[in-house]
């Protein structure tokens, strides 16, 4: 299971090291279960607008 949101993060074109910090710290803050859809990978921004 870790393996395969690894890959859909890097297909994503996100950190999956980022992705799963700030996903956990959504889920510890109470992000609500009908929302869920909004932390999945493909809804994370990418890695790369963080050039900015």
């Amino acid at each position: 299971m870790l393996a395969s949101l690894i890959a859909n993060c890097k297909m994503s074109d996100v950190d999956p090291v980022r992705y799963l910090a700030k996903t956990l710290r959504a889920l510890l803050d109470g992000h609500p279960k009908s929302r869920i859809d909004e932390l999945m990978p493909w809804n994370f921004a990418p890695a790369s607008s963080l050039a900015a």
